[in-house]
């Protein structure tokens, strides 16, 4: 992962001086996960540019990692740590820019406070949320922000795009201000850490959001993100900063998926429609079940109370869903006759996986919203192709109905995950056209209360897989 920032402050060298890093010189630190260089591509009067390159050792970080997830063991082995920035970097930061993230510069201490034209760029950035939460972090601050998205494989272009951006950011400012922004603000756009979270986060966070975050317009999910969604400690943190900032209203704790429960609670939509996908599901006759984007498993739980559900699976893209599905359903203390009915899978409906073949059925609820419309033929065929269970329920918002919510209205989705809603037309003609392509059959259903223009906020259609075929890819 690679960090630059630039100025063209004169003298421009005035950088080396506030970082502590010698321009003609190339310096290498050992951390704990790998190598850290601090290195001048541009270092001249005019214009200087300080580089942090990081090489994370992936074996180093398993090796003696017996804290692991076991219930996930290839996600030590598979996954994007070594490549992009994360908490590594935060850590770097802390500890090779130590003097000038604390302010400190022996040799030209007036330099600390001036603001200079200063310019940094990340590659590789996740952005879980994509650039519109990126914008919403960084241009309150008053940054201007540039981010270049990568595809998810250059050569499957319908597959659509990442999460991963290369992002500038420009501003005038001191330099301790933005390597501040940057060490609260990288790991809450990763979404993870790699170390475990205790109360001295809280701290740290305090610390580094002095003067600024109390008054960020995201600072709840800031919160939310930073402290790795531990209530308790996310209830201090916002506690104390309505403290220093008593104007506004008190913010509600939750996550993103629980502020979409909050348009929908006053009807009790999110029960009603498990209750219609697990009465679904008895009607199908199902003994084997996929749940797919089980999320945090709210029917992963209603599922193993049924015991006509011999075997049930959930898979979601991200490890801290399944983690917090793990301890809610409290997997390591179920009696061994419900423990081998049930387990978890680490995995994205954008590709093929054998695991996935020969189930009854799969449950797709408030899943296919979140996906970029380009990725949809991949899910297709990922689901109704290479998986082709007996029986597909899937359920998603219907946009017309939105209008009957206040807070939410025509023009808004429901969710700011949200890639689109679909219209009850919309919804039904793809439903058809994705029957009709991997020879299924269609019944629509409508959940929650039914309004005469708009019908209900939840469309469901349950998909059947026709018992004679003809010219289907295997």
């Amino acid at each position: 992962m690679l960090l630059t920032i630039s100025t063209s402050h004169k003298p421009a060298t005035d950088l080396g001086f506030l970082l502590h890093k010698h321009p003609a010189r190339c310096q290498t630190t050992a951390m704990p996960f790998g190598l850290v260089y601090v290195f001048y591509p541009v270092a001249n009067e005019e214009f200087c540019t300080a580089a942090l390159l990081l090489e994370v050792d992936p074996i180093g970080l398993v090796r003696g990692n017996r804290g692991a997830n076991t219930s996930m063991p290839l996600e030590q082995y598979v996954n994007d740590r070594p490549y992009v920035c994360s908490s590594f970097l935060s850590v770097s930061i802390a500890k090779i820019f130590g003097y000038a993230l604390n302010g400190k510069c022996k040799q030209n201490p007036e330099l600390v406070q001036r603001k200079i034209p200063l310019t940094c760029q990340l590659s590789v950035l996740p952005c879980r949320g994509g650039d519109s939460f990126l914008k919403r972090l960084f241009e309150p601050l008053g940054y201007s922000v540039t981010a270049q998205r990568y595809p998810l494989d250059v050569n499957f272009p319908d597959w659509g795009d990442s999460s991963y951006f290369t992002v500038g950011l420009s501003k005038e400012t001191t330099l301790m201000e933005l390597l501040t922004h940057l060490y609260v603000l990288v790991p809450v756009l990763d979404n993870q850490k790699h170390y475990f979270i205790d109360r001295n986060e809280i701290e740290k966070l305090m610390k580094r959001g002095e003067g600024w975050l109390a008054s960020h317009p995201e600072k709840e999910a800031i919160a939310l993100r930073y402290l790795r969604y531990q209530k308790s400690y996310i209830r201090e943190a916002l506690q104390r900063l309505m403290e220093i900032n008593p104007t506004q209203e008190e913010p509600e704790i939750s996550d993103d998926a629980s502020k979409e429960e909050c348009v929908e609670q006053e009807i009790r939509l999110n029960d009603e429609r498990l209750g219609t996908v697990i009465a679904s599901l008895k009607a199908e006759g199902a003994e084997t079940v996929l749940d797919l984007g089980c999320g945090e498993g709210k029917l992963l739980r209603l599922l193993i109370k049924e015991k006509v559900f011999k075997k049930i699976v959930g898979m979601d893209v991200s490890i801290r869903a399944l983690e917090v599905a793990s301890s809610r359903l409290k997997l390591d203390e179920l009696p061994t006759a419900k423990k081998e009915r049930i387990s978890l899978l680490h995995g994205s409906l954008m590709y093929r996986d054998r695991r996935l073949e020969g189930f009854d059925a799969a449950a797709v609820i408030e899943v296919i919203e979140h996906l970029d419309v380009p990725r949809l033929r991949s899910f297709e065929r990922v689901l109704f192709e290479f998986a082709r269970p007996k029986t597909v329920i899937l359920t998603t918002p219907n946009r017309e109905y939105n209008t009957v919510w206040e807070n939410v209205g025509p023009d808004l989705f429901r969710h700011k995950d949200h890639r689109f809603e679909w219209a009850r037309s919309e919804f039904q003609s793809w439903a058809q056209g994705v029957a009709a392509k991997f020879h299924y059959q269609t019944k629509f259903l409508s959940i929650g209360p039914s309004h005469a223009s708009f019908g209900s906020p939840t469309q469901m259609c349950i998909f059947s897989r026709n018992s004679v075929e003809g010219g289907v890819s295997k």
